[in-house]
């Protein structure tokens, strides 16, 4: 065998070590993880004080999580420069203006 094939042998069964050892270390999802902070579920809305940010919500999913937040007769409906979505809505028949953040944190205004 030549230094050139021993070189080449012992290159290529070190990269396939090396892709065995990488494949093992990839991040794994566990039932038991902790949730995305970055996004409320409409369970845990809060009356926290609103995060300016760029808000991937459409249109419908603000109006579905206002309404699942206790908000009702959901209208004028409009994200604003903030990246909040604005509405008017009445809340136990009272008219309130309402608003949601990209964390899906809701409030009055």
């Amino acid at each position: 065998m030549t230094l050139k094939s021993t070189i080449g042998a012992v290159c290529a069964a070190s990269l396939a070590v090396c892709g065995i050892a990488a494949a093992h270390a990839q991040p794994v999802a566990h039932d038991n993880a902790a949730p995305n902070p970055a996004m409320k579920s409409p369970d845990h809305m809060t009356k926290a004080p609103l995060a300016k940010g760029k808000n991937s919500f459409t249109q419908s999913e603000a109006k579905s999580r206002l309404e699942k937040a206790g908000y009702a007769n959901v209208s004028d409906l409009n994200k604003d420069a903030d990246g909040l979505w604005q509405a008017s809505a009445t809340r136990h028949g009272t008219p309130v203006k309402v608003a949601l953040d990209y964390k899906g944190n809701v409030a009055t205004r």
